[in-house]
């Protein structure tokens, strides 16, 4: 399995400098790319980020995405506002699909996507990001776009917390690499397997299921792994990330989040429904606090009846 992966890293791992972006530009020919933002009360950093995609690939010199989207998932601040503001058409989670009522979480933004965007290449990117490059998302598309075998490229990168470069990815470290390590080795090659920057072929999202909350990018590696095998996977070093940190509760409940999503790809069927308690210090002493993990998941959005009605029109 070590020489399977050293192999992949070979083939399918590059620097966002091995393809220029006149090669990527002449290689899109009729190929459209959608960009998505996921947003949840991002006004501080909404805004910069569409701006720098408008500027620098969505120009006549650059054509090379063809729709900026920010679905916001009920942002209490100026989210959507400033995300109009800076040329990002803007799409509110309860406006998809109403049939459905939605759940909190960033994967179910994600699936909802897919309806209100129309690009053959779908890219997502974080809206949470600091000092963004167009780079994250000419390194992720890049391939894509110049290799027909090419279906899901993640992006990767340094994650600074603090004066530390590397130490940014605390739930990747503690529990999503050693869950891939031991159940899905072919996966251990990838640097940011959670990393929330990435980009895939629609005809390949459409036809995976999107678990609701935070384990959708574990949950989308692994079923993209079992539907077009790991030489259809790739990641692209796009540099650094920058980007706010959440506390440790908070990577608690993450983490927990990414156990089940695997649980539930490695025994459908033979679950327990987990809870979470953590605990934190009030007038009494510790209390606890406690937290369903149960991930639900929505369909392959090529099974919902919407979706398919819109691809036959």
């Amino acid at each position: 399995m070590l020489e399977e992966v050293e192999r992949w890293l070979s083939r399918r791992s590059w620097s966002v400098a091995d393809r220029p972006l006149e090669r990527i530009l002449a290689a899109k020919r009729a190929t459209t790319v959608s960009v998505v933002l996921p947003a949840l009360n991002e006004e501080a950093t909404v805004g910069d980020i569409v701006g720098v995609i408008r500027r620098e690939l969505m120009s006549e010199a650059v054509p090379l995405v063809d729709e900026l989207v920010v679905l916001d998932s009920g942002s209490t601040d100026r989210t959507a506002e400033v995300a109009a503001a800076a040329g990002a058409r803007v799409v509110a989670r309860d406006d998809v699909l109403p049939r459905i009522p939605a759940v909190p979480g960033k994967g179910e933004v994600l699936w909802r996507s897919l309806m209100v965007t129309s690009g053959d290449v779908v890219c997502f990117v974080d809206a949470d990001l600091r000092d963004f490059s167009a780079d994250f998302v000419t390194g992720i598309v890049g391939p894509l776009l110049t290799d027909p075998d090419v279906h899901l490229v993640k992006a990767m990168y340094d994650r600074p917390l603090g004066d530390s470069p590397g130490q940014g990815g605390r739930v990747t470290e503690l529990m999503a690499r050693p869950v891939l390590n031991l159940h899905w080795p072919q996966l251990a090659g990838f640097v940011q397997p959670l990393g929330g920057e990435y980009a895939a072929r629609r005809s390949l999202l459409e036809r995976l299921p999107f678990p609701v909350g935070y384990g959708v990018e574990l949950g989308l590696l692994v079923d993209a792994l079992h539907t077009v095998g790991l030489d259809g996977l790739a990641q692209v070093d796009v540099g650094v990330r920058k980007h706010r940190h959440q506390d440790g509760h908070a990577l608690g409940r993450m983490a927990a989040t990414i156990y089940r999503t695997a649980q539930l790809r490695l025994s459908r069927g033979h679950l327990v429904r987990p809870w979470l308690t953590q605990f934190e210090r009030g007038e009494e002493g510790f209390e606890p606090r406690t937290y369903a993990v149960d991930t639900e998941e929505r369909p392959p959005m090529a099974e919902v009846a919407e979706y398919a009605r819109r691809r036959v029109a």
